[in-house]
């Protein structure tokens, strides 16, 4: 929100950014002002896309990664909102064309236009996310297929907008991120309700904002949504092992938190939901309709497992030598090293709806029931028949327990705590739907619980 005429803004809700001369750089921990030669930057905190279990399928290259830190940077390059215009639809143009100046533009109607103006903030840091490549956008993601991966392909239709959020970070302790949807295009504006590409401005940015919802706030400022909006939830009790799902929201261009819209793209906005603000928290979900991100604070991520750790319960459950029931050879997880190819030869197997683990074998088909039905010889219960592979995204765990459970159908190990809060966690989808899917690869989850307990064999010796 932003007030007339004012440049000096105090609320969470008015403080709305952006920067500028990234240069396409893709290294968001440049050091800070206070940081003394040698010494690490203050970090902000982590975004890490849920679906690529701590790599992206064709690596992670420059701004095109599945997880980024930010960092103080070394000159403050926000922005806050300053005066606001009513000028003439048909003159937007020429009042946006001063590259320098960020602004939003408001189309009310054919004939009326607000715009709002903003100015430098020192006391803050923006860092902005979208589908777009350009140097503007610091962290490029692209939509997530269920199971994993990205969606390739000329067919694959992206529903991730160009410039989808901007996330602004205080750089005074404690450092608070707030989350704002929409980001500044190459010419340092926003544009909301353009009907048609004017003269001078971005033809995507006039596509991304024709849809969108916006409307004039009760005290006569201005406030909009994007088309397919950007949803945050908030965990109840932290990122911990007493978290629970928290609600889904929505974030407005300005800031403000509002009940869902009937679906992702509806014009009518939700409820205004006033005891609510857009401050991240260690766990909080970030959709932008096609990817979801899960934002880490550094204090949260100190509870996390470290990569040293998983790789140290992998030694360990190799280490206890287990055995398939009926093969009786020795299973063995191999090591991450390797990716995520074909199954090796001792690679543990589950019936994802008994737990029960083997190594590979051909039998127990039941094709009557679909092609990857299998039934276990121990127990006779009929289901998707897996390989297991070790979760290995360390921010996405909630404590730093045994790999003790796997994911149905997909197979990825990991905690009870962490499987069981994922368990539980709906992921938007769609225009209005919503599923609970594996952090690690995205599969959509299956059964009863979504994930099940693993029952090992030790060796019989």
């Amino acid at each position: 929100m932003v007030l007339e005429g004012n440049p000096e803004v105090g609320s969470p809700r008015t403080s709305d950014l952006q920067h500028r001369g990234n240069k396409g750089s893709c290294v968001l921990s440049s050091p800070g002002e206070d940081a003394q030669p040698g010494e690490e930057p203050i970090k902000y905190g982590e975004l890490i896309v849920l679906g690529y279990n701590g790599c992206l399928a064709s690596g992670d290259k420059g701004r095109r990664r599945s997880r980024l830190a930010l960092s103080r940077r070394s000159h403050a390059n926000g922005v806050k909102p300053d005066v606001m215009h009513h000028i003439s639809t048909p003159l937007v143009s020429k009042a946006l064309s001063n590259r320098g100046q960020h602004s939003i533009s408001y189309t009310l109607s054919r004939s009326h236009s607000v715009i709002v103006e903003y100015t430098h903030d020192s006391d803050t840091d923006m860092f902005q996310i979208g589908r777009s490549t350009e140097n503007m956008i610091d962290f490029v993601v692209t939509d997530t297929s269920p199971g994993g991966g990205a969606a390739e392909g000329p067919s694959a239709q992206s529903t991730i907008s160009r410039y989808a959020c901007r996330i602004l970070c205080d750089r005074r302790p404690p450092y608070t991120a707030r989350i704002y949807a929409a980001g500044f295009d190459a010419s340092s504006n926003i544009f909301l309700g353009v009907s048609e590409p004017q003269e001078g401005t971005n033809s995507s940015s006039v596509r991304q904002g024709e849809r969108a919802a916006k409307w004039r706030t009760p005290d006569g400022l201005m406030d909009g949504l994007t088309t397919n909006g950007v949803l945050v939830m908030h965990p109840a009790g932290g990122f911990s092992e007493d978290s629970a799902p928290g609600v889904w929201r929505e974030i407005s261009v300005c800031g403000n938190v509002y009940t869902l819209r009937d679906s992702r793209s509806a014009q009518q906005r939700g409820k205004l939901v006033e005891n609510e603000s857009n401050v991240l928290q260690d766990g909080s979900l970030i959709d932008l309709c096609g990817a979801t991100l899960l934002w880490r604070t550094p204090a949260g991520l100190l509870r996390a497992p470290t990569l040293k750790q998983l790789e140290a319960q992998r030694q360990e459950a190799n280490a206890a030598r287990p055995q398939c029931p009926v093969g009786l050879s020795t299973l063995a997880f191999p090591s991450p090293a390797r990716g995520r190819t074909a199954p090796d030869k001792q690679q543990p197997w589950v019936y994802v709806r008994c737990g029960h683990v083997h190594g590979y074998h051909g039998w127990g088909c039941r094709r009557e029931r679909g092609p990857q039905e299998r039934e276990c010889p121990l127990c006779r219960l009929v289901g998707p028949y897996v390989p297991l592979w070790l979760g290995q995204e360390a921010g996405l765990c909630l404590d730093p327990g045994p790999p003790s459970h796997a994911f149905a159908p997909c197979g990825h190990v990991c905690s009870e705590k962490t499987a069981r809060y994922w368990a539980q966690t709906p992921l938007p989808h769609g225009t209005h739907a919503f599923h609970a899917a594996c952090p690690f690869c995205g599969a959509w989850l299956t059964g009863e619980h979504g994930c099940v307990r693993l029952i090992f064999q030790g060796p019989l010796d």
